[in-house]
């Protein structure tokens, strides 16, 4: 698939590139992305290097992972969202935001936006949002999206070699008033 770009009335959602390799290596020095997700750490330049130049292409290019760069319009990376494909019809969100710009909404907006995409474009019905548990700041931010939180897995993540309790949620089309690809029939 080719990649695309999203916009808002804040925001633009696009491909990362090799323009964006200092950004991207800025904002995860941060402690708290370093900590939450399952990035690198220490994350080096040649960490950002491989992301923007290898990981975010070929993700597009063979339709397995759709990762959105979140700038502001004046160009300022605010944030990073990726939707990767699990299952026919089903991709998991992953998401982090700058420091600098956390509790402006920009990453809810992202989310919600995206999967509007993978709805519409990308034939998804099912987005799934993982998270440690304790990672209040990313549950915020699903279920502001609209995601319907369904549990907690345990030993179901491993960050850094630690196995850890995850808790999962979902958005399907419908809880965006969009239609489903397939019929849904939901438990009685």
């Amino acid at each position: 698939m080719e990649p695309v770009t999203l916009t808002t009335d804040r925001l633009l959602l696009r491909t990362v590139g090799p323009q964006d390799t200092d950004a991207v290596y800025e904002a995860c020095q941060d402690p708290d992305i370093q900590r939450w997700t399952t990035i690198p750490s220490p994350y080096l330049r040649e960490h950002a290097q491989s992301f923007t130049e290898q990981l975010v292409p070929d993700g597009w290019s063979d339709g397995s992972m759709f990762t959105f760069g979140v700038f502001l319009h004046s160009g300022e990376l605010a944030g990073m969202l990726g939707i990767t494909m699990r299952a026919l019809g089903m991709g998991e969100i992953g998401f982090w935001a700058a420091k600098q710009h956390r509790a402006n909404g920009y990453v809810t907006e992202a989310a919600r936006t995206a999967c509007r995409w993978s709805f519409t474009r990308a034939a998804l019905d099912r987005v799934e949002w993982r998270a440690e548990v304790g990672n209040r700041a990313s549950r915020a931010v699903a279920e502001r999206a609209g995601f319907t939180i369904e549990g907690t897995l345990r030993s179901a993540t491993n960050n850094k070699g630690v196995r850890r309790d995850t808790w999962v949620g979902s958005l399907l089309p419908s809880d965006l008033g969009l239609p489903s690809t397939a019929p849904y029939l939901p438990a009685r």
